[in-house]
């Protein structure tokens, strides 16, 4: 398992980097767009489209990759009041309704993605199955999610139960 340790963290680290290269150009096309619209009365059409696009990918590849669990914001008021046991399958449960909807949607979104090569954006030309096939690596990471939350909420162990170490998280008492 330590093997793995190195490869895995060069290949956050550049995924981190990734995002914040779509960051960058996000900022960078949105400054254009308003020197562009407000300074010299040309308004671009390919910024609105790029920005819409790097945001999509920015949230998306974001979550897939780079966001850590602890890092999550949860609405957990009505979750803390539950005791550990009712936390515990509260995990189960919403991990597996979670992980069943993806799980069942994910052909569907795979024969939507593939569909839409036929289709370009307006001004880039960017085929919208390149658009919108950073979802199918969202979803499979949302499933894994749901599985790993499943799994820590059967067992009630894990590193991000233990309270001393992310107190951000869930936490089994």
């Amino acid at each position: 398992m330590d093997r793995l340790r190195k490869p895995i963290g060069w290949l956050g680290a550049r995924a981190e980097n990734f995002l914040a290269l779509i960051l960058g150009a996000l900022f960078v096309s949105f400054l254009v767009q308003i020197v562009f619209r407000y300074l010299l009365n040309l308004p671009l059409g390919w910024t609105v489209e790029f920005v819409s696009i790097a945001w999509l990918w920015g949230i998306l590849f974001g979550y897939a990759f780079v966001v850590r669990e602890s890092e999550v914001i949860r609405l957990d008021i009505l979750y803390n009041l539950l005791p550990r046991g009712g936390r515990r399958a509260m995990d189960v449960v919403t991990g597996a309704i979670c992980a069943g909807i993806f799980i069942w949607t994910l052909p569907y979104v795979w024969d939507y993605v593939t569909f839409m090569a036929i289709e370009k954006t307006a001004y880039m030309k960017i085929p919208f199955d390149w658009v919108f096939a950073i979802y199918m690596p969202f979803a499979l990471s949302v499933i894994l999610r749901c599985f790993i939350s499943i799994w820590r909420g059967i067992s009630g162990s894990g590193p991000a139960f233990d309270t001393t170490q992310s107190a951000g998280t869930h936490d089994y008492d």
